[in-house]
């Protein structure tokens, strides 16, 4: 059996480690043993960014926010959605280790292939107020999700949330995926003025036993275009 080997560790801001262990020539993130981005989650995260991104396929200049970086599933998908050069991907990651694992452990990531890819390290209201009536889509995995003060996901931060709503265009998509289904997501979404549809998706399409995890897509208004 090939073990696990443990290739970096760090803390995050709620004290917690978070580490990137690689076995059998896979990768993950985990918090406390459990995996919060890796295999078990790479299907959902790829289907989390086509159905965001697909819409503004026609776009001439699509401009998609994705808030934590995590193994870089979520931004691959993005990138591969989104063929036109003029897009903007942009990634609030404020874990200053992350992108530093990915030039040092992750030669393959889209961070360090795609020139279309921005860093920004505030994924905070203050920095979604700067940019209001800018994203296309804004896009979120609960697990890999930066945390506010309180250490509390931002996507469940009503003022974040608020913020959001104003930083997408009309027609634009705040997506959000998950680890399981939750009605009080749906009610947060709709408090917040977004028309809602969740979808259900396999975890891992080729499993025997499939287990289905949710993506939420929320709608901002209607699109201009």
């Amino acid at each position: 059996m090939k073990p696990r080997i443990s290739l970096a560790e760090t803390k995050l801001p709620d004290g917690t480690q978070l580490v990137l262990q690689e076995h059998d020539g896979r990768r993950y993130l985990l918090v406390q043993g459990q995996q919060i981005t890796g295999p078990a989650t790479h299907a959902a995260e790829a289907e989390l960014s086509r159905l965001a991104c697909t819409p503004f396929r026609p776009a001439r200049q699509p401009k998609i926010l994705i808030l934590g970086l995590g193994l870089g599933h979520t931004l691959a998908a993005a990138a591969a959605t989104l063929p036109q050069k003029r897009a903007i991907l942009l990634v609030a990651e404020p874990l200053d280790d992350l992108p530093l694992w990915h030039r040092t452990h992750l030669p393959d990531s889209p961070l360090l292939q795609d020139p279309r890819v921005r860093l920004e390290p505030d994924p905070g209201p203050s920095f979604l107020r700067r940019h209001q009536g800018e994203f296309h889509a804004i896009i979120v995995h609960r697990d890999t999700c930066p945390t506010n003060d309180r250490f509390h996901p931002w996507i469940d931060d009503a003022r974040w949330l608020s913020q959001a709503f104003e930083a997408l265009q009309a027609g634009g998509l705040l997506a959000i995926a998950g680890s399981r289904s939750g009605r009080e997501v749906t009610r947060r979404l709709n408090r917040a003025g977004f028309a809602v549809a969740e979808h259900l998706t396999p975890a891992s399409p080729n499993a025997r036993k499939t287990r289905f995890l949710p993506i939420w897509l929320a709608r901002k208004g209607k699109s201009e275009d």
